[in-house]
């Protein structure tokens, strides 16, 4: 319990991750507009207003400010889902492919362990898609040159990606290295990463409406600057840290709410996406390692043919 206790005061006084950074100058300007205040009201001029507690209800402004952090975490959320589907379907895929596509010339191996490393190339991809950023060195090992370059010149990365991938997939039907039915089951497995990275996008490119962030700006501004009229009365030369301590409260909901919208990017309190990619990568090294048994089987029969 000891140890337990000393984590939590180091959480509650911890900077990083925090929206403190955000928020002080707005906090500190509050609190001195409080200090002002209480400065007119000991000069004997009337700025003492309780009713002005009125004007706007706090449980409005809380109510406003609760449905707006709940849709910043429910795209959080739903960002850290379509993630997590994108891991699920990339193992299954990696799994079927390297388990179901027969090796028929030595290069079929080869070609199982590039198609793999598309897999990892496709969340590498759309992960910088999702930042805004442009193909980068992350991709170089995991495709070749020529993909590689390719992918500079496209508009939507990943789904070139999944293009290359349904491609190989095609072409050991073709050969007559998968049947029907794997050829089905593992293309729906790639129809569902592609519905994730549309998911993706969407959180991405459906912002907060904007009338009704400014709005809920304006409601914070008016009652933390209509707050030391109501409280200078019976606080005196404590109003001003009072109004400090309300302000950080609703600035740091507000904050929160605002840097959890876009889940994709490097914020301290965004999805771990480079991590969540170094997994997928040591997931396909790790499968890659493993020769599957009736493969294993089938080499000892011809080799016991053979002698």
């Amino acid at each position: 319990m000891t140890v337990e206790r000393k984590r939590w005061f180091q959480i509650a006084f911890q900077l990083r991750g925090s929206v403190i950074g955000a928020i002080y100058k707005r906090v500190i300007c509050c609190a001195l507009f409080g200090v002002l205040v209480t400065l007119l009201y000991q000069l004997k001029i009337p700025v003492s207003q309780p009713i002005l507690g009125s004007v706007i209800p706090s449980i409005v402004l809380g109510l406003l400010l609760v449905f707006r952090t709940n849709t910043a975490y429910d795209r959080f959320w739903e960002g850290r889902k379509a993630w997590g589907s994108i891991v699920n379907n990339t193992r299954n895929l990696a799994r079927q492919i390297w388990v179901s596509v027969d090796e028929i010339s030595p290069k079929d191996r080869e070609a199982k362990i590039s198609v793999l490393n598309l897999l990892v190339a496709f969340a590498v991809a759309t992960k910088l898609h999702l930042r805004g950023e442009p193909i980068n060195s992350e991709l170089e090992d995991l495709i070749s040159t020529s993909r590689y370059f390719k992918l500079k010149s496209m508009n939507n990365p990943p789904l070139e990606v999944a293009f290359w991938i349904g491609d190989y997939l095609q072409q050991q039907y073709t050969r007559k290295c998968l049947n029907t039915y794997q050829l089905t089951s593992i293309q729906e497995l790639l129809n569902n990463l592609v519905d994730n990275l549309g998911s993706c996008e969407r959180i991405l490119r459906t912002p907060m409406p904007l009338a009704y962030s400014i709005h809920l700006k304006q409601l914070l501004l008016l009652y933390c600057f209509l707050l030391p009229f109501q409280m200078v009365e019976s606080l005196g030369w404590w109003t001003g840290l009072v109004v400090g301590l309300v302000s950080f409260t609703l600035f740091g909901i507000e904050a929160i709410g605002l840097e959890i919208e876009n889940p994709f990017g490097y914020d301290p309190n965004d999805l771990p996406l480079d991590a969540i990619c170094n997994t997928m990568k040591r997931n396909i090294d790790d499968l890659t390692s493993l020769s599957p048994n009736v493969r294993s089987h089938d080499l000892g029969e011809t080799s016991n043919v053979t002698i």
